[in-house]
């Protein structure tokens, strides 16, 4: 229990997996962009009070594990991560103004996955706990046919 996030009325600890890449899936992310880069999204992460698990910054793709509150939403967690990791490194970094027009850094997109340390198996157990089919219980969900 000491691992979860305890705030006002909730305890929560929601994990997920995002993954997005460099426009045209270009190389770009080499030597001090890849660096700056990775220092960009550590800040955003921190102003965003999200908690970085594991991550890496490759070739193309980022790849990060991430811990993040209730009332935070993935998708607007992305768009800062994107958008200001894209302002600040076409700013920084002549090279990908070279090879990007339109002020474009990342692809349109992402990839995100819920992760975290109860399975449907465990949930559904809980449930079957929970529920009396004994005393006329109809307090379930899917309806048996």
């Amino acid at each position: 229990m000491g691992d979860q996030r305890r705030n006002g009325h909730t305890v929560s600890r929601l994990t997920a997996h995002l993954v997005w890449s460099t426009k045209y899936r270009y190389s770009v992310l080499q030597g001090d962009i890849q660096i700056r880069c990775r220092s960009l999204l550590i800040q955003i992460c921190e102003s965003e009070d999200v908690l970085i698990l594991k991550g890496v910054v490759s070739k193309g793709p980022i790849h990060m594990h991430i811990e993040y509150r209730p009332s935070l939403s993935l998708s607007y967690l992305v768009k800062k991560l994107k958008g200001r990791s894209s302002r600040k490194l076409q700013q920084e970094f002549p090279n990908p103004k070279q090879k990007y027009w339109g002020r474009h850094f990342w692809a349109i997109g992402y990839g995100c996955w819920s992760s975290g340390n109860i399975t449907e198996k465990m949930i559904n157990e809980y449930l079957e706990h929970h529920r009396k089919p004994e005393d006329g219980d109809l307090s379930n969900f899917i309806l048996e046919k």
